[in-house]
């Protein structure tokens, strides 16, 4: 069997950037993830983000839309806002998006935090984020350039039990290793992607041990699709969202609850510009959630 095994499979080598890290990320299945997808109509907000270049000038996108309603959906409901750490459940003091970026032509993957997203319009979300790829895709991020050098120098049988280490560090002991290179809490309250990029109209993502984030919403390709209007059949572009949760944080009730406030933000992004950042977001009706 052994040598059958052997003349069947052959190593991908050199493993670089983010599949190195995977390789070594998770462990057999025993995790608490929920998988369920969105639908959502995106006519308004499609105007919404067309007025904002026309005025602005700034590449607006679906992506910063997201992060925003993703953002201000997890601040109504702070008690998901968290991480699980030696048994117990620590909340976070701020709303904070990872953004994923593909870089090296799609050959790699890499991302921004936005901190406070809740605090910023979709506008600010874009020009921060702009920025911020620019310098990566330039390689002029110090700290992401260190982070990366001190990874491809690990042998890989060490890589696993590193990352496992630096959480613990973090997020278990509550450190500060940021003398050393180390980013405290550097994917935030949710990771946001968008898979509609590579033509992907509908995907969903493993929550990333390591990062200790619940919540990861990967974005679809917009497609025309048939929709339901005042009784009558329309074609409407839609966006198909793909969402998974930590089942320690959030169940069914809550994730709809979070999902319907999402709605609503899509629904008429630009009334939340003229919202203080501590305004509530109006009462919803709960809605069902496709799993």
């Amino acid at each position: 069997m052994t040598d059958a095994m052997a003349g069947t499979f052959r190593p991908l080598d050199p493993l670089k950037g983010w599949r190195r890290v995977a390789v070594q990320a998770w462990r057999p299945p025993h995790d608490p993830s929920v998988y369920a997808t969105l639908d959502i109509p995106m006519g308004p907000s499609l105007a919404y983000l067309d007025r904002l270049r026309a005025e602005t000038g700034v590449r607006v996108t679906v992506t910063h839309l997201v992060a925003r309603g993703v953002a201000l959906a997890i601040r109504q409901n702070p008690q998901l806002n968290g991480i699980v750490a030696r048994g117990r459940i620590m909340l976070r003091d701020s709303v904070d998006i990872f953004l994923q970026v593909a870089i090296e032509g799609g050959r790699d993957l890499s991302g921004v935090k936005i901190a406070r997203c809740d605090e910023k319009d979709v506008l600010e979300i874009a020009q921060e984020m702009e920025e911020r790829v620019t310098r990566l895709r330039q390689r002029r991020d110090r700290q992401v350039e260190r982070t990366k050098s001190i990874l491809d120098r690990l042998p890989i049988r060490l890589l696993g039990p590193f990352l496992r280490l630096i959480s613990y560090l973090i997020y278990d002991l509550d450190l500060d290793l940021s003398r050393f290179g180390v980013v405290k809490d550097e994917f935030g309250s949710a990771m946001v992607s968008n898979v509609g990029t590579f033509g992907l109209a509908h995907a969903c993502a493993p929550l990333v041990p390591f990062s200790r984030t619940p919540l990861v919403v990967l974005v679809g390709e917009l497609q025309d699709k048939p929709v339901a209007e005042a009784g009558r059949v329309v074609v409407r572009p839609v966006m198909t969202l793909g969402v998974t949760f930590d089942h320690r944080f959030m169940d069914g009730f809550q994730g709809g609850a979070m999902a319907q406030l999402f709605r609503t933000f899509l629904e008429d992004p630009a009334r939340f510009d003229r919202m203080a950042p501590e305004a509530p977001m109006r009462p919803v009706v709960m809605p069902s959630l496709r799993s």
